[in-house]
């Protein structure tokens, strides 16, 4: 019978901590995307300045190359173009597509549909410029959150494990 108890109260500090580790991953995957992001508008200002592809295809092409979350914003942003605007698609891409972003952070990436498509090379590079120093921006909080919370939320995994073990022994 001690067996049992000893066993169920391990699993009991082993699920909090995993939680706790679960809760803090989600820092270290927000910080992971938006330099995706910053490098795959990295890409798309190359594109757009040598190459003269259309937008389209240039999505496509950066999907492919990029991890799931990000991949998919361009992925459906391309899809969505067939039926709608540049500036539409980008926006409902970067809202509908599931991802590890916040609020703002994804208000930071709409602003980059502003020009999408609408004027000439010119235009599109500098607003894509804007949107990389905006993210520059928001990749300097995410590690800051991440330095700050990766480890709380570690910690207090196992401390509130250690907690209920303590409590029912």
């Amino acid at each position: 019978m001690q067996i049992i108890k000893y066993f169920i109260l391990f699993l009991i500090l082993l699920g909090t901590s995993l939680i706790g580790k679960f809760l803090a991953k989600k820092y270290v995957y927000r910080l992971e995307e938006l330099e995706e992001i910053k490098n795959a508008l990295n890409i798309l200002k190359t594109k757009i300045k040598f190459t003269y592809e259309p937008i389209p295809e240039i999505f496509k092409e950066i999907s492919a190359n990029t991890n799931k979350n990000v991949g998919n914003i361009f992925k459906q942003a391309s899809k969505k173009m067939e039926d709608t605007t540049a500036d539409n698609a980008w926006e409902q891409a970067v809202e509908e597509t599931e991802t590890n972003l916040k609020p703002e952070d994804k208000k930071v990436i709409k602003k980059l549909a502003k020009l999408l498509g609408q004027t000439d090379v010119e235009g599109q590079v500098s607003q894509i410029e804007i949107t990389e120093n905006f993210l520059d921006t928001q990749i300097k909080e995410a590690v800051q959150e991440r330095q700050k919370n990766e480890k709380l939320f570690t910690r207090l995994g196992t401390i509130m494990g250690l907690a209920i073990v303590i409590v029912l022994c």
